[in-house]
């Protein structure tokens, strides 16, 4: 499994930007569609809302990639 560290500039990021952001696809309507085919896991749990909020501490599975958000420090 490839594991990436997504350092956060700010309070949170949206799902879907944030797969835009580690460069797991081109923009947020395709991050959008990724979300809605139920291939994202937020903290172990199916995440369907395209636009819920990442926060720090919070790790995010698509596939083989897990991402690991994290303060900026």
């Amino acid at each position: 499994m490839e594991h990436i560290d997504f350092e956060l500039d700010g309070d949170y990021v949206e799902l879907n930007q944030l797969l835009k952001l580690v460069g797991l696809c081109d923009s947020g309507g395709q991050g959008k569609l990724i979300v809605a085919s139920g291939a994202v896991y937020v903290d172990g749990q199916q995440e369907l809302r395209k636009t819920c909020k990442i926060h720090a501490g919070q790790t995010v599975q698509v596939d083989e990639v897990e991402i690991r958000v994290v303060s900026e420090s």
